[in-house]
């Protein structure tokens, strides 16, 4: 039943999908609009983010910040409909520009493996779509509580409208690797096999899976799990992600980025590595913080013996 519930739920997905960009970046707006008017859930966690981020915004600014936020994150929802439903190659065609990819082109090259570190920025699903393209990969995912929802999401990450066995090569090319400890030691596997894997590294993890950082002044726990990888297989770590670019087409065009991580990423001592991974993912959500995914629950953990309180409380 629940496999028949997730393809019922693909059907009425790939039936927005075929809808036309200008309609449906159009219902994005309206839905971040009713967002905005009813202070839904992604409302009220996007303004307290920035309140906590951005402490010295002025009321207006952050206010501006928001609704750009809710636009951008309401887009994206139907953007992301659109590109898990539409055959991979005609997605690809969306990138305008590409920086950076000679970096993974050499890393893999060189043999010791790679990790791709992929912030909530700009569209994620772009890029697992040109990361498979490109090359075979093990992607790190938390699975959500829905069975339905899990077999939903194996459905929308295989391009099923290649021509011939494209759907079934897709899915060679994509390994996903729940985040749970036995199936950890594939990733290792993979690093060590000289393999590529991909993760989102600002998730927050379980409480004893992580070391606490400052993110946009903030402490927030974060992930050892890459840093772990990193220096235990000796991977080259790049950052990667989708930025939008022609934010006022009627079209999204975007633009892919690779760049090196910084070597402290891989220091054997995890404090210091989670330190230089949330550098490096603030900096990337600065380059146009409306693109980040600030709808998101980041600092529901607090620092033990600090005396804050999960700042998402009855709010």
């Amino acid at each position: 039943m629940n496999r028949l519930a997730a393809r019922l739920l693909y059907f009425v997905a790939a039936l927005i999908g075929r809808l036309p960009w200008p309609v449906l970046l159009r219902l994005g707006d309206a839905l971040a609009a009713w967002w905005r008017w009813r202070d839904v859930r992604e409302s009220r966690v996007a303004r307290i983010n920035l309140e906590l981020a951005y402490p010295d915004l002025l009321p207006a600014q952050r206010t501006t910040l928001h609704a750009a936020i809710l636009r951008t994150t309401a887009r994206q929802v139907l953007e992301t409909i659109r590109l898990w439903t539409r055959p991979h190659a005609e997605n690809l065609q969306l990138l305008r520009e590409q920086h950076g990819t000679a970096l993974m082109d050499e890393a893999i090259a060189a043999g010791r493996g790679v990790i791709i570190a992929a912030p909530h920025h700009g569209n994620w699903e772009l890029l697992n779509q040109w990361l498979a393209w490109r090359t075979p990969l093990a992607i790190l995912y938390r699975p959500p509580e829905s069975e339905v929802v899990e077999h939903f999401l194996n459905l929308v990450r295989a391009d099923h409208e290649q021509p011939g066995d494209g759907a079934h090569a897709q899915q060679e090319r994509v390994t996903q690797v729940r985040a749970e400890g036995p199936a950890i030691r594939q990733l290792f596997k993979r690093l060590n096999d000289g393999g590529v894997v991909g993760i989102l590294p600002d998730q927050q993890p379980k409480a004893g899976d992580g070391e606490f950082a400052p993110f946009f002044g903030v402490q927030a726990l974060t992930m050892t799990l890459l840093g772990r990888l990193a220096s235990r297989t000796g991977a080259t770590v790049l950052f990667a992600w989708c930025e939008r670019i022609d934010t006022h087409a009627e079209r999204p065009g975007f633009a892919l980025h690779l760049q090196a991580a910084p070597a402290a990423m891989s220091d054997p001592d995890p404090k210091v590595a989670v330190a230089a991974l949330n550098a490096a993912v603030e900096a990337i959500a600065r380059r146009d913080p409306a693109q980040y995914q600030w709808t998101y629950k980041r600092y529901t953990l607090r620092p033990p013996g600090s005396g804050e309180e999960n700042p998402y409380w009855n709010r």
